[in-house]
């Protein structure tokens, strides 16, 4: 082979996978709705049939739980049958789930949609994580954080429509609209997704990854793992608090219809930090996952811990106030979204990529971890009368988790690489 003709065949792969990057953000952005656009729905849901706030929250949690403890079993199907299949499954039960919810009219049934919605996102969220780690070793965190953050943001697209359909009165129309549009899109997405074949990626020259591919039962069986399962817990616990909370806490704080006056627009603190917020949380995936190609993945998980943890305080402080509401709500929720793109990465490079969709999918069982935590959130602020006893618990969390990034998670990777031999990342550039 020529030169030339050897440039063209190492470009071609490259080109590809940017394509394959942009379809699984696709799918994220449709698939975003049914977590963040959530809290939208959940005064109207509480007014139209009396029923307690804590129970229609227990919808989020299972739709949580159901999202993320299947994801062990949703890999198994990605390494299996690819991502093609996996995510147009995914896309019929996203778009079916708010279908159920615009005709549920009991607790059960929106809790079946929570079920229905939770396998859809779930089947979408995990292969989409894991086709980008799999064709950008080279660029994991970028990459990683880019599709995580088309989860994030995705939602910001549709925040205002979904909000306008609601307070027209009809909830259950905007849940049977979006629900057709959001499922359409990712099915349509799916018909082009494929992995990486062999020689298709490349290692990073700057972060250090593993040369060897473990298997599940021998990443459960690293002090690693069980580590990154205890900081994604304590991390993402503060962000879906906020994520199925923010319109509650926004009422009860007396914020939730203050208008926001930007001059040139005006609209109320609630929809207005939900944009925001979105916005802020896209931004953070593919921002801090980038930093962390650089800087390494425990010194950026150390600041953006830490800046959560900040943010929470005073937005538990101030929050009474409608512009430090919206401001501070989009602090936290740029500190927040990284979780994702960091732990993902983290765990690739740590335990290689074959088996990634069955053991991110079990470290991703943090999040429905958390979730159990978001009922019980209620249940606080009812018995102490404030939620800024919430919002310093969480933030506890996220400081112990940006402490631990340094002082334990640190050492345990340097550890664990030299175990396995792994090339330094210096080493890794004289080899290539």
């Amino acid at each position: 082979m020529t030169t030339s003709a050897a440039i063209r065949a190492e470009e071609k792969p490259l080109s590809g996978r940017w394509v394959q990057l942009g379809l699984g953000v696709l799918c994220m952005v449709a698939a975003a709705n049914i977590q963040y656009a959530w809290t939208l729905f959940v005064p109207e849901i509480q007014k139209t049939f009396g029923w307690d706030r804590a129970a229609i929250q227990v919808a989020f949690t299972i739709f949580v739980v159901v999202q993320t403890w299947l994801t062990p079993i949703e890999g198994h199907f990605i390494d299996k049958y690819g991502p093609s299949r996996v995510v147009m499954f995914g896309g019929l039960m996203t778009g079916l789930a708010w279908v159920v919810n615009s005709y549920a009219t009991s607790l059960s049934g929106f809790y079946l949609g929570s079920v229905v919605g939770g396998i859809g996102v779930g089947c979408v969220y995990a292969t989409c994580i894991n086709n980008a780690l799999k064709w950008f070793p080279d660029r994991r965190g970028l990459a990683v954080g880019l599709t995580a953050g088309g989860y994030g943001a995705g939602s910001a697209l549709t925040i205002l429509p979904i909000a306008n359909m609601i307070a027209s009165g009809n909830y259950a129309q905007a849940f049977f609209v979006f629900g057709l549009i959001q499922g359409a899109v990712i099915i349509a997405a799916s018909i082009a997704l494929r992995g990486p074949a062999a020689g298709e990626v490349r290692f990073s020259t700057t972060v250090q990854q593993s040369r060897r591919d473990y298997t599940l039962s021998e990443a459960l069986r690293t002090p690693v793992f069980w580590m990154l399962m205890l900081m994604f817990t304590c991390t993402v616990t503060g962000g879906l608090m906020a994520v199925a909370q923010l319109g509650v806490i926004a009422q009860d704080l007396g914020v939730k219809n203050f208008q926001v006056n930007l001059y040139f627009f005006a609209m109320a603190a609630l929809p207005f930090a939900l944009m925001l917020d979105r916005i802020m949380n896209g931004i953070s995936r593919p921002l801090f996952g980038w930093v962390s190609d650089r800087i390494g993945r425990e010194k950026t998980m150390f600041i953006a811990f830490a800046m959560e943890g900040v943010g929470i305080v005073a937005l538990g402080t101030f929050g009474h106030n409608p512009w430090a509401f919206v401001i501070l709500s989009g602090i936290v929720f740029l500190a927040w979204g990284e979780v994702y793109s960091l732990f993902s990465a983290t765990a690739a490079d740590t335990f290689g990529s074959k088996h990634i969709g069955k053991i991110y999918g079990v470290l991703y069982c943090a999040k429905g971890l958390a979730a159990l935590f978001v009922p019980v959130g209620n249940l606080l602020m009812q018995a102490t009368g404030t939620w800024s006893t919430v919002l310093y618990t969480v933030a506890a969390m996220d400081l112990l988790a940006a402490f631990l990034a340094i002082a334990a998670l640190r050492p345990m990777l340097k550890a664990h690489h030299a175990r396995a031999g792994t090339p330094a990342p210096a080493a890794v550039g004289a080899i290539a």
